[in-house]
């Protein structure tokens, strides 16, 4: 089932968003390495989209990659995930976004761990945290 469809103007989203989120999940910003709120972090429980709250990895597909930013070998869903070729800053990388509200989210590399391979490098600006709750 498709997740429905979150549209703002840039106005809204400045009124829900602060400056940092606005700046990285709109205008495609990204934080200092080493910085994030949720790089060490470790609670069990999934990550969402900062907008939208759309779930999008899993507490225990986190691992340290050494990068500075939050880091997960798969998503909670591919379909909450997009990817696009981003050329900025003189390199080509993909980018990766919530599928359901556009927010850029951070970068896809190939060289995660297994069984991916994949390492989704992530602000962590653009992500809420729902921990597990005790019924699940």
């Amino acid at each position: 089932m498709a997740t429905k469809r979150v549209e703002k103007s840039e106005a809204e989203w400045r009124e829900v968003l602060s400056e940092d989120q606005y700046r990285i999940m709109r205008e495609h910003g990204t934080e200092r390495a080493f910085t994030g709120e949720y790089y060490h972090h470790k609670e069990k429980g999934h990550y969402a989209c900062g907008c939208c709250k759309t779930p999008l990895f899993w507490w225990d597909q986190k691992y340290d990659s050494g990068s500075g930013w939050p880091s997960f070998w798969a998503p909670y869903d591919e379909e909450h995930i997009e990817t696009k070729v981003d050329s900025s800053l003189g390199m080509v990388r993909k980018e990766i976004s919530c599928s359901v509200c556009d927010a850029h989210l951070g970068h896809v590399f190939d060289d995660g761990p297994e069984p991916s391979g994949l390492r989704y490098c992530v602000n962590s600006a653009s992500l809420d945290f729902e921990p597990e709750s005790g019924d699940e």
